[in-house]
């Protein structure tokens, strides 16, 4: 439950108070930190009626959910933190179904010890990051766990959303002939992630690409309509990870020319640093798309009006291939196999 009834005096110390094993047991301690950092970050009508549970209306149409745990080191990095990153990656993930998001619900699990200011400074981050994208934080829970037991934080959140009536978006109806279309750069993600890591010893001004999808996403939905046939997007194992998914559920192989595929100078060179191949690399604000060859350039051009892709691009294409395989044109003019990632290539990366 993260939903006290109002307590008047304020007795969480936001600028050295750390978190202790009160804060979660229940009873007053946990009710002004739920009230003093959640509520007052996340405050709105379905939340302030302090229930168990969260109730709302929904409008004609399916209904989509999506739930994801988040549990990033560092917990701050360029261009966001894992509060905003929890609240962008599981938007996206009901956006992937061409669904308009509408309300999400949060779970922490902090560690004792952690600093009350850090967590303040997430669920401020995750406010901001839902009221950009017009959702609300409408119920959630809190737990506390014993010191060494947790890494700080951890972070849970289930979406909903609405998928219109006619538009059914699914890896299994990727079919040969259709293009592929990437909504902009790989890799941005993972390598600003990694710029944070004391052990990793390289420095960039790289951002993370973290963002919300979904107005990208309706965008899509209207310019293609039907002919819009699949959308991930390409989070852990990167875009490589998620072309062979779709392969391996539609029963499809894909073509796919690495001249093609947009990568910032900066990711390259963080790459070849650290020996790691950009296509693996995780994203947080990218798109794939799977789209009937007709439609193609109308949707391309669509796309590179919104600011989430104006760098995209029509990477390859879907083709008949029993084994399911990935193949990429290499910059080079030969060709290689894009397999599935081996191992964990970036542990904790989202």
């Amino acid at each position: 439950m993260m939903s006290p009834p109002r307590l008047r005096t304020r007795r969480i110390d936001t600028r050295h108070g750390l978190v202790d094993l009160s804060h979660g047991a229940g009873g007053r301690a946990a009710a002004h930190l739920i009230q003093e950092i959640f509520i007052d970050a996340f405050s709105n009508p379905a939340l302030s009626r302090a229930d168990d549970q969260a109730a709302f209306d929904i409008s004609a149409g399916r209904m989509v959910m999506s739930t994801d745990g988040y549990v990033i080191s560092p917990l701050f990095f360029p261009g966001g933190d894992i509060g905003s990153l929890a609240v962008h990656g599981t938007i996206n993930d009901v956006a992937m179904a061409g669904a308009i998001p509408l309300h999400l619900a949060v779970g922490f699990i902090i560690e004792e010890g952690f600093p009350i200011a850090d967590l303040q400074r997430i669920a401020q981050s995750m406010a901001r990051a839902a009221r950009e994208a017009d959702i609300t934080i409408v119920t959630g829970d809190t737990k506390v766990v014993e010191r060494g037991h947790g890494d700080g934080v951890f972070i849970t959140t289930t979406g909903i959303g609405m998928v219109p009536h006619g538009i059914v978006l699914s890896a299994s109806r990727a079919a040969p002939g259709d293009h592929v279309i990437l909504s902009g750069s790989v890799g941005d993600h993972g390598v600003a992630v990694m710029s944070r890591r004391a052990n990793l010893g390289f420095e960039t001004e790289l951002l993370s690409d973290s963002a919300a999808l979904h107005g990208l996403v309706a965008i899509m939905v209207r310019t293609a309509g039907a002919a819009l046939h699949a959308m991930r997007d390409p989070t852990r194992g990167g875009l490589a990870s998620a072309l062979n998914e779709i392969a391996q559920t539609a029963g499809i192989g894909f073509l796919i020319d690495e001249q093609a595929i947009p990568v910032r100078p900066e990711v390259t060179a963080a790459c070849e640093l650290l020996g790691l191949d950009p296509l693996y690399v995780a994203n947080e604000g990218k798109l794939i798309a799977i789209v009937a060859p007709e439609t193609s350039a109308a949707l391309l051009s669509a796309m590179r009006v919104h600011p989430l892709g104006c760098d995209a691009a029509i990477i390859g294409e879907v083709i008949e291939d029993d084994q399911c395989f990935v193949q990429m044109t290499t910059s080079f003019g030969g060709g290689r196999i894009v397999d599935w990632l081996s191992g964990e290539q970036l542990p904790r990366i989202c």
